[in-house]
């Protein structure tokens, strides 16, 4: 499975982008993932366009708001909460723009295009304001704490603007704005987690579930605008985080990923006991809520994987054994450059310590072709540690700088284009021959599936993923549904699928 785009994308802290409730134009947002079917963990075309309704069933004033977010998977969790903030407000969700009275734009400041995309998108929206002059329209997330001045006195088109981390002031801010004022709040906090707050989920399946666990990130990598737009970490109480995946799989959530911009990062420190909870331990604690739900983790930094992760991960049946662990460059100068706190032997160190404890772990990755003063070295040095570490996956953009970053005001960006694309071809035409022989070498094998859901290319056919994180397609069965477990023999495979039979 490869992914890969012309900018950079830092999946350390975005792992991947989402469209969903409600429609989005066909042009709007670049993709990054192609499939041949659809995975809720990586970008798959075919979620271009869609409107997808929410599971939740909340009472409505009547006043209706249309969401639609770009971004991360953390965008994916807030566009949620918000929606949930809203519902309690008596507002409902809308797949028709025409319907809203209120339209929200959840957005990522991560690439220059994702930026560019939005404002365009922006532009669309005067059409129906033009014809619903009370219409609101709002700005949400990373661009509206990045460009909020340009957003309400440039554009004029914007009426609130709301920052990550203020969603609680969504209400108010809408009052003001329907008062004829702009409202406007991009705070950042040291302590705002939304613990509290349930979710109103948008997914589409019923089976799979995101849980934020920490926000913000204290990394600095030179390259990346996310410590900016989303503050310092901070960790939600453990308590409400197996609280809320209790109560997922009581109402037949069957999967859930644990979610972070450094997932591994966390930590929480009771205030009543001063007794500190760390990730290894959050994620024995979720698992042990029962066997039948499988848990995940994204995105992690390198240096936070312990070996107290990886034994927990492999003391239990129920953590799925795949790990998306971003190296960014196989060179320790370049890495240097970025920042990225590790070296190339260390990273090695890293994917060892995977491979002797948690053998049939897979491991994906993200890279950056052409980043400040790369030489043709160290160019062949990330295509190396790519055969080494044996990716079974990637995310793969050539280098953009980004305003306000380390990189952009102390390293000069003099990497010319056609060096940055031949780079990156070569790094794509890599992952592709990596990614085969991964896939080759699971004929045969048997995996257990949680089964998604329907196959798109055939109402007679199921889908699922393995532990793995590969999605696997297979024959139905009587009597099966979405959300069961079955045994799947892996009888042939593409580049980014497995096709199986379910075997007793």
């Amino acid at each position: 499975m490869v992914a890969s785009h012309g900018d950079n994308f830092d999946m350390t802290n975005c792992h991947s982008v989402f469209y969903f409730n409600f429609a989005i134009s066909k042009t709007s947002f670049p993709v990054y993932y192609k499939s041949e079917e659809n995975s809720h963990q990586m970008l798959d075309e075919h979620l271009q366009g869609t409107a997808i309704q929410s599971v939740d069933d909340k009472s409505s004033n009547g006043r209706r708001f249309y969401l639609e977010s770009y971004g991360c998977q953390m965008n994916f969790s807030d566009s949620e909460i918000v929606a949930s903030i809203l519902a309690d407000e008596g507002m409902g969700p809308t797949r028709q723009i025409e319907e809203a009275d209120i339209i929200l734009i959840n957005t990522c400041s991560i690439r220059e295009k994702a930026e560019e995309s939005i404002r365009k998108r922006l532009k669309e929206f005067r059409i129906y304001k033009k014809r619903k002059p009370e219409l609101l329209v709002g700005v949400l997330g990373c661009m509206a704490e990045r460009l909020k001045s340009k957003f309400l006195e440039e554009e004029q088109l914007v009426d609130l603007v709301a920052g990550p981390d203020a969603y609680r002031d969504l209400p108010g801010l809408l009052r003001k704005a329907e008062d004829g004022d702009r409202g406007i709040n991009v705070f950042l906090s040291r302590e705002e987690t939304y613990a509290d707050i349930s979710p109103m989920r948008l997914d589409e399946n019923g089976v799979t579930a995101f849980i934020s666990i920490m926000r913000g990130c204290d990394n600095m990598c030179s390259f990346c605008v996310v410590p900016f737009t989303r503050g310092r970490e901070r960790s939600r109480s453990s308590y409400t985080i197996l609280a809320e995946a209790r109560d997922l799989f009581e109402r037949g959530y069957r999967e859930v990923t644990l979610l972070g911009q450094n997932v591994d990062s966390y930590k929480w420190q009771n205030p009543e006991t001063g007794e500190v909870t760390n990730f290894a331990q959050l994620l024995d604690m979720v698992a042990a809520l029962d066997t039948g739900l499988r848990v995940r983790f994204s995105t992690s930094h390198p240096k936070d994987i312990t070996d107290e992760v990886l034994y927990t991960m492999a003391s239990r049946n129920n953590i799925c054994k795949y790990i998306h662990l971003p190296v960014q460059s196989g060179s320790s100068r370049i890495l240097e450059l970025m920042n990225r706190t590790y070296d190339r032997d260390w990273y090695l160190g890293r994917i060892e310590a995977i491979r002797r404890i948690i053998p049939d772990c897979a491991v994906s990755s993200d890279i950056i072709a052409g980043f400040c003063t790369e030489t043709e070295l160290d160019h062949q040095e990330t295509l190396s540690i790519m055969e080494l570490a044996d990716y079974s996956m990637s995310y793969m953009f050539h280098y953009s700088e980004r305003p306000g970053t380390p990189a952009a005001k102390k390293l000069k960006d003099d990497v010319d284009m056609e060096t940055k694309k031949r780079r990156l071809n070569e790094i794509i035409r890599l992952q592709n021959q990596i990614s085969h022989r991964h896939n080759q070498r699971d004929v045969g094998m048997v995996y257990e599936v949680l089964i998604e859901g329907n196959s798109k290319r055939s109402e007679d056919m199921f889908k699922g993923r393995n532990s793995q994180n590969k999605m696997v397609v297979f024959d139905k069965k009587p009597g099966l549904k979405a959300g069961d477990y079955v045994r799947v023999k892996i009888d042939n495979s593409s580049s980014a699928t497995l096709h199986g039979n379910i075997v007793a």
